[in-house]
């Protein structure tokens, strides 16, 4: 498994409450929710091509799709 680094994440209760609730329905931890999130939003931007686990980030993408 890949090292995992803590990190502290501020957000306002109400969206802490709606993760939570949301990890719940997901049967996800918190930390879990979020890095799911997380890598989803990277996967759908382009910014990662291996489905976002264990690899870094991948190519910048302009706006026209390209590399």
């Amino acid at each position: 498994m890949a090292e995992r680094r803590p990190f502290l994440l501020r957000v306002e209760p109400e969206l802490l409450e709606a993760l939570a609730l949301w990890a719940r329905d997901d049967l996800r931890s918190l930390n879990g929710q979020i890095e799911f999130i997380l890598r989803r939003a990277l996967r759908d931007a382009g910014r990662v091509g291996d489905g976002g686990r264990g690899g870094g980030a991948g190519p910048r993408r302009d706006r026209g799709g390209k590399p």
